[in-house]
């Protein structure tokens, strides 16, 4: 077990002991003390790993996360998980906007509410979020799934292409493309998994899905005020 103590030890030497495993195969534990709030904690790994932050994290915590496991112990600022490529990261409160944007692969499995732009431009990922999230959810979602368990904001799914929305309370509005979808046998399955994974109470039965009309695929001049 590597503990660190930011309140002693700078984020710069931390986040540089954690580049320096890239390439490694033997799986590492790691332990975060005072994070107060600091950017960028684990940013950019790539190597088997357990992390554990002891509180909560700024921006862009655990961004770029390729195979490790990362818990947060508190809440997150914007960017949480941004650009993650594979592995696990777990948030037992509250993530602030953008959090999963760009991300390609993984879990992002937030225990509390998620904020604006959840899951913006996703492209693999999958995230749960226990709580609410905030307008523009997925905007311009390419792949992957969103799993909410509480309400979404205005405008879910805004211009989104081939990512699935999972919501099982109440949805404020619609983006342009995006609309209510049948739920097959293949999602109850999927979310009797994923929901089982993370810990999340809820069936599957109390979903909605929500995706792409595939109307905006293309451009077409009727369509023009929708774009």
């Amino acid at each position: 077990m590597n503990t660190v103590d930011l309140e002693t030890q700078s984020l710069r030497s931390l986040n540089q002991s954690l580049h320096d495993l890239i390439g490694t195969t033997e799986k590492t534990k790691w332990t975060v003390l005072n994070p107060k709030g600091a950017h960028a904690i684990a940013a950019g790994i790539d190597s088997p790993m357990d992390i554990t932050i002891d509180g909560s994290a700024g921006y862009f915590c655990a961004s770029m996360n390729k195979q490790a496991d990362v818990h947060i112990k508190g809440s997150a600022g914007p960017g949480l998980g941004e650009n993650m490529i594979s592995g696990t990261i777990t948030v037992d409160g509250d993530a602030s906007q953008n959090a999963g944007a760009t991300a390609h692969g993984g879990l992002l499995n937030i225990k509390g509410n998620a904020s604006a732009r959840t899951g913006i431009s996703m492209k693999g990922v999958d995230i749960v979020v226990h709580g609410s999230i905030g307008h523009m959810a997925a905007f311009m979602g390419q792949s992957g799934n969103l799993v909410v368990l509480g309400d979404a904001g205005e405008a879910l799914g805004d211009s989104c292409y081939e990512a699935r929305f999972f919501v099982r309370g109440e949805v404020k509005s619609l983006g342009a493309d995006c609309e209510k979808k049948e739920m097959r046998p293949e999602h109850i399955e999927f979310l009797k998994d994923i929901l089982e994974r993370t810990g999340a109470d809820a069936k599957p039965e109390e979903f909605t899905r929500y995706g792409s009309a595939r109307k905006l695929y293309n451009f077409d001049v009727d369509n023009a005020s929708a774009y």
